[in-house]
């Protein structure tokens, strides 16, 4: 799950800054306004790569989503994006655990059959 995770939010980070480029054309939104929640979005984008699988992180990571979702009322192409990634979110998460599953059953199965695994190598 972890890796399928952090390839999604390390998407996001690159999206985060991009939206930021678009953002800062906006004459309402002053530039250090907007660099200082992207880069805080960007901070937690990447850190959450770190945490995602300790308890809360996959939580976190939605509630970086709902963000990005969100922040479409600023970048209206961004309501379009966060609810894509919220998309990779998801399928990350999901398939990512069957992943982690289907990888502790081949282990539990190797392990109580070691001769099997000696006869594929």
């Amino acid at each position: 799950m972890r890796t399928l995770c952090s390839s999604t939010l390390i998407g996001e980070f690159f999206i985060i800054g991009f939206a930021g480029l678009v953002a800062m054309k906006d004459a309402d939104l002053t530039t250090s306004t907007v660099w200082t929640v992207c880069g805080i979005a960007m901070f937690l984008s990447l850190l959450l790569c770190g945490v995602v699988t300790r308890p809360g992180g996959v939580a976190l990571g939605w509630a970086l989503q709902i963000a990005l979702v969100l922040s479409g009322f600023v970048v209206p192409m961004m309501f379009i994006l966060g609810l894509l990634f919220g998309a990779l979110w998801w399928a990350s998460v999901h398939y990512g655990r069957e992943i982690d599953a289907a990888k502790a059953r081949f282990a539990a199965q190797a392990a109580a059959n070691p001769s099997d695994t000696a006869d594929a190598a």
